[in-house]
Order: structure tokens, then sequence, then C-alpha cells
């Protein structure tokens, strides 16, 4: 099984929405992917809601059977649209990706 972790730093504004807002409409587009995506195992999403100076505004942490799962989910048009908005309002990104 492979775990895929992504954090994103959020810019404080963009496409007219402030920094609460973009994080918001990111985590309620990530999380419709899985009855879109069927090779998408599971799937959660965290805004930092108690404000703190993480370094981090919101996590993804997903889940798929095989390498391939994952390399067919990163080019499935469905999360290549969410893909357009994340990159129009995120400052920074890391990302993991382990084995169990």
């Amino acid at each position: 099984m492979i775990k895929h972790i992504v954090m994103w730093t959020l810019k404080n504004s963009a496409l007219d929405a402030d920094k609460a807002d973009n994080a918001r409409k990111m985590k309620e587009l990530l999380e419709g992917l899985p009855a879109r995506i069927p090779c998408l195992r599971s799937l959660e999403v965290g805004i930092d809601v108690f404000a703190s100076t993480a370094p981090c505004d919101v996590i993804l942490y997903s889940s798929f059977d095989s390498r391939a799962d994952l390399d067919t989910y990163q080019l499935h048009p469905e999360h290549l649209k969410v893909v357009d908005f994340v990159k129009q309002v995120v400052a920074s990104r890391s990302v993991l990706d382990y084995e169990v």
C-alpha cells in the first residue's frame, strides 16, 4: 500500500478569496475525488483549525493499493481539475509518499 501525504501553505488571498475560503474550497474539491477516481483507496483532508503557526494550512492524507494506482490518480482528469485550482491558491507544497 502507498500512502500519499501533501501539505500546502496557502496565499493570504487568491482568486478574490481569502486563505480560509480557499482552504475550504480545496477541502471540498479534494473530498469529491474518491467518488470519481476508483483507484483512490482512501482520502482525508484537514484544515488547520487552531490558526497555529504550523508551516501548513491544508493537509491531504490518501492511500493507494500500488504505485501504479498513485500514478493513475495523479494523471486522472478529475484530479488535474483540482490541481488547476490548487496551483492558483498555494504558496508552497510538501509531499511525502511511502510504502507500508
